[in-house]
């Protein structure tokens, strides 16, 4: 049984930051890669960023290129987004996201079957 939860979301004014996290309760947490997408309301669910099983592997979207930092820390069973200089259109429900199967690399909403409840993150002007 995999069991995502997410925490951290919140309200922050742009140009400020919030961490969020997420814990895995599966087992083998450790082989997979492990990903946070967002959905912003009325739009699609888009990829955000992706880190493989030893983090060799590390994947952003261009909108939040050297902006968000993902990291894991496979002894927790816990990935974390750390998101600095917020704009507005950052405002989003935040999911975090496991592959299906160890260590994919293509970063494509299909290739992850097991996904959190989603924490709300709002970017104010």
């Amino acid at each position: 049984q995999v069991h995502l939860v997410e925490s951290g979301g919140g309200l922050v004014q742009a140009g400020g930051s919030l961490r969020l996290a997420c814990v895995d309760s599966g087992r083998s947490y450790s082989i997979y890669t492990m990903a946070w997408f967002r959905q912003a309301p009325g739009k699609e669910r888009t990829s955000v960023a992706a880190i493989n099983r030893n983090g060799n592997y590390i994947y952003y979207s261009d909108s939040v290129k050297g902006r968000f930092a993902i990291t894991r820390v496979n002894a927790a069973n816990t990935i974390y987004l750390q998101m600095n200089d917020l704009k507005p259109e950052d405002t989003a429900v935040y999911y975090c996201a496991r592959s299906t199967y160890p260590e994919v690399t293509a970063i494509d909403i299909n290739e992850f079957g097991y996904w959190g409840q989603g924490t709300q993150v709002t970017v104010s002007p």
